[in-house]
């Protein structure tokens, strides 16, 4: 199932499949496989799959229309079928790089697209980068805000996949998983990675808990599904000297027990959930991603070693952890904080995941920090995650800003209303008053609205508001539809800027 050449590909979508089907075919899609050509192609908005052969009846397990034609004598069968769930499914049996797969310590990124639309354009900067890619990545919040399921997130960007040729493999992250229940949907769909979100069992009062309110809730934690004791635990990892290969570490008792306070109720939680997971996936190879960024204080270094010590104790196995960081990391701008202590603070944590697995390091909210991204680079090596999701959202509105200016000033308006209840459930800043009259900027302005911070937030965080509004939702599908070609190449300049500082 090699590609053919662009050369190839361009005559054969042009001059003889285009013609037969009556569709523009995508070129990078064709691939031959039992005496069939599979391709994708579109017809005014709508895509579907295309499948020629010479045998008869080459597509009749997938739900579409079949016809007969004649090619310079040859009679060949076609199969015109909607690029839809019930199509995607029997299309990954028969072509195989169609499926997500595991990922292990290679060097990856997220591409979040919450609109189902994204995935060519990350393609296009994922083939010029170092990663290894995760095209479909959501979590529950961002499915209910964008009323979409596993299934079609999946099937989004399987279909991206197949019209831009990439057989090089992609990862599927259920995003910030909270419960069991929130699980199952995505293990149905045939996700391979699975992010867990055990920040509702964080204890962020122990930070400044005095010394006995710390041996109390100490005292309190589930010791029975922690399958230890306070003593075991002490001897384990309290007043040792801990290598970490570029310094080490002794733990007092107070740090430990602070580490203990914090997150003894995450690692219960954790392998409660990993056990589960195992369960449910049977056989099928998966990863697990630990992230407890989205806490009110900083993960120190002796609560890091508590937490991958006593995770790989209880046989929890994972592929990157997203401590949380030094500094602020709010939805669509760079970060806010010292780069220096960022450095110092990020070179400790790499040395833990190095001594301790290694696992990689994951970014979270990772989009658009570019101040970051040489630091991370530089100290991580191939032990890096970087996880975005709202910057493709936003690179959406950027090009409906450029091809129809007046709908961007109605979605800016809207959002401006949204925004303070949307942004309750995210780390923003941004303030209204902050963010220009759009009315007032010519079209040619409008494309550097989305280069103010208070602008990009405001915008980042009410996308559910924005998509699922009557007034809204048709209009905004249907120009990134017409434009489809200027998203693409939107995300892919925006995303060359995310990966040119990674080598």
């Amino acid at each position: 199932m090699a590609p053919l050449t662009a050369d190839k590909a361009q005559g054969l979508a042009e001059d003889v499949l285009g013609d037969l089907t009556r569709m523009h075919v995508y070129p990078q899609s064709i691939v031959f496989k039992n005496q069939a050509a599979f391709f994708l192609g579109k017809r005014n908005t709508d895509k579907y799959l295309g499948i020629v052969s010479p045998n008869k009846n080459p597509g009749t397990q997938f739900e579409g229309q079949q016809e007969s034609a004649s090619v310079d004598r040859l009679s060949l069968n076609t199969t015109i079928a909607p690029a839809s769930s019930q199509n995607a499914a029997p299309l990954r049996e028969i072509l195989p790089f169609l499926n997500a797969g595991t990922i292990g310590l290679k060097k990856s990124a997220g591409c979040g697209d919450r609109l189902g639309l994204a995935t060519p354009g990350h393609i296009r900067s994922i083939r010029k980068s170092p990663f290894f890619p995760i095209f479909a990545q959501q979590s529950v919040r961002e499915n209910e805000r964008t009323g979409r399921s596993p299934q079609m997130v999946l099937d989004d960007a399987m279909w991206g996949v197949f019209q831009e040729g990439w057989r090089d493999g992609f990862g599927a992250d259920a995003d910030h998983l909270k419960t069991t229940a929130d699980i199952d949907t995505f293990v149905d769909a045939g996700y391979t990675f699975y992010t867990i979100d055990p920040g509702d069992h964080v204890d962020n009062q122990a930070e400044a808990s005095s010394y006995e309110d710390l041996r109390q809730k100490v005292a309190q934690l589930p010791w029975d599904l922690l399958e230890s004791t306070p003593a075991d635990l002490k001897r384990a990892l309290m007043e040792k000297s801990i290598d970490l290969a570029r310094f080490s570490l002794q733990i007092t008792e107070e740090a430990l027990m602070r580490a203990a306070a914090k997150y003894g109720r995450v690692i219960a939680h954790t392998t409660a959930i990993y056990r589960h997971l195992v369960e449910r996936m049977s056989n099928r190879p998966f990863e697990l991603e630990v992230s407890v960024d989205e806490t009110d204080s900083v993960t120190t270094m002796a609560e890091h070693i508590y937490l991958a010590s006593e995770l790989k104790r209880l046989g929890v196995k994972w592929v990157s952890l997203a401590p949380r960081y030094v500094g602020t990391f709010e939805k669509g701008v760079d970060y806010i904080g010292d780069l220096t202590e960022f450095e110092k603070s990020f070179e400790q944590h790499i040395s833990v995941a190095q001594a301790l697995g290694p696992y990689k390091l994951s970014i979270h909210s990772g989009s658009d920090k570019f101040s970051i991204y040489p630091v991370a680079s530089r100290l991580a090596g191939e032990l890096i995650h970087l996880k975005t999701a709202g910057t493709s959202y936003l690179e959406a509105l950027r090009t409906i800003s450029k091809v129809n200016p007046d709908f961007f000033r109605d979605i800016v308006h809207y959002a401006m209303d949204c925004y303070p209840s949307d942004r309750a459930s995210y780390h923003v800043s941004a303030e209204i008053s902050q963010i220009p009259d759009s009315r007032t900027l010519s079209d040619k302005e409008l494309p550097d609205l989305l280069e103010n911070f208070h602008v990009r937030e405001v915008l980042h965080v009410t996308y559910g508001s924005v998509i699922n509004h009557p007034q809204f939702r048709a209009p905004f599908f249907e120009t990134l539809h017409l434009h489809e070609e200027a998203y693409s190449k939107v995300l892919e300049a925006h995303f060359d800027k995310h990966f040119r500082a990674f080598k």
